[in-house]
Order: structure tokens, then sequence, then C-alpha cells
């Protein structure tokens, strides 16, 4: 992504735009376009300031308010799938990706990792080892 503008730039602008000129021939003198001139002069009559807004940071987790009840919830029920979780809070009235409750319990911490208990029965891998087969002599 570009870098902001620098705030002296900006000031001159709106300086320039409060003393009168357009837009039209700001952006031409300082070699902005019209939009940035529009947008700073806005940003400066609702603000008090055209100084660019932060870039960034860290978003909060989308339920993080519902801490407390998922936590409760995998306490009371703690076989049940994250596809059962985000059901259960979209019939709460939070809807919320696969992902996001994937990713609430990733940074509490808490992995739903299959137990050995729960593996299938019977695989082909955990059985005995197949014997070899006999070579039959064609007949020629």
């Amino acid at each position: 992504m570009a870098r902001a503008y620098s705030l002296d730039l900006r000031e001159r602008v709106v300086a320039a735009v409060a003393a009168g000129e357009s837009c039209r021939a700001v952006a031409a003198t300082f070699k902005v376009s019209v939009a940035s001139v529009v947008k700073w002069s806005q940003r400066f009559r609702a603000t008090g300031s055209a100084a660019a807004y932060k870039v960034g940071g860290r978003r909060p987790f989308a339920l993080a308010g519902e801490r407390a009840w998922l936590l409760a919830r995998l306490a009371e029920k703690p076989d049940i799938t994250l596809r059962a979780l985000g059901a259960e809070l979209a019939v709460r009235g939070i809807k919320v990706s696969h992902f996001a409750v994937w990713h609430f319990f990733e940074h509490e911490g808490i992995s739903f990792k299959k137990k050995s208990a729960r593996q299938r029965a019977g695989s082909t891998r955990r059985g005995a080892a197949a014997g070899t087969v006999e070579k039959i002599p064609r007949a020629a």
C-alpha cells in the first residue's frame, strides 16, 4: 500500500481551498487528485485536522463478547464440534463463519483434536501385514 501524503502538504491544500480557490485549481497546483483535495477539505471541516487516518492495527475477535458463553458451552458438552457451535451461535442471533469460531478457540489455546479412541475400527494400516503372493508358473 502507498504511504499517505505528508501533513504539511495536506494543510497547504486545505488552506488554499479555504482561501477560496477551486478544488480543481488546487489539485493542479499541488499535483494531487481532485478527490484527495475534496476528501482532505471535508475531513478538515469535520474534525479540524486533515491528518491521515491510522492505518492497520488489530481487529477484535468477532466472538470476544461471547467468550463466557462459548467456554461454558464447551465445558457443558466437551465433544461438541465447531460447526455445531456455529449453528448454536446462529440460533442466538450471532452469525459468524466457521473460521471465526475456530480462530476464537485457537486464540484461547483450545484445540479440537481427534482422540485415538475415536479412530475407525479395522483400518487396513493397523491390521496385520498382508502375506506375499505366490508366483504361479505360466504354462509355456
